[in-house]
């Protein structure tokens, strides 16, 4: 069975959605949560208080959530073509990106964002939970960026397979 139709742009356009996010989440891995660390606590505080109120965009959103949607369609049409040659590709990277990157967030990054964004930045509290929330924080973000990363060379490997 071929890729054809629809199937090949959503499949090509949620793995560059999933590329991108895992861009994100790499970035605040590798440097943006480094340089937050190394600032005092009240600053680092207040800046990923301000990050995270400005990542509740319409742009970042799309990408986050769009790419999310269109791993749903694409584990609905894996389960609906299961015996194409791309279908275990798609099921996979859409798996994924919807627990590897959305549950993970919704389990646990947010949470973490929701107890940091009520904190008095200058609050001795703040200062505490901030070097708790670097450790809790960064390392579920790198399960994101794998998660993310992972689903898209799934996806990509269904694109190349979509002849098969």
């Amino acid at each position: 069975m071929a890729m054809d139709g629809l199937l090949y742009p959503l499949t090509l356009v949620t793995a560059l959605g999933c590329a991108l996010i895992a861009g994100v989440f790499f970035a605040f891995s590798s440097f943006v949560m480094k340089a937050l660390a190394r600032l005092p606590p009240a600053h680092g505080v207040a800046a990923m208080q301000a990050i995270n109120a400005g990542a509740i965009s319409f742009a970042f959103m799309l990408a986050l959530l769009g790419t999310g949607l269109g791993c749903l369609a694409l584990a609905g049409w894996a389960l609906a073509e299961s015996d194409a040659s791309f279908a275990p590709h798609l099921l996979a990277g859409s798996g994924l990106y919807l627990v590897g990157v959305i549950a993970v967030t919704i389990a646990f990054n947010v949470p973490r964002n929701e107890v940091l964004a009520a904190l008095q930045p200058t609050s001795p509290e703040a200062a505490e939970y901030w070097i708790r929330y670097l450790a809790e924080w960064v390392a579920w973000n790198h399960v994101r960026t794998v998660g993310a990363l992972a689903a898209a060379a799934s996806l990509t490997l269904a694109l190349l397979s979509r002849a098969r």
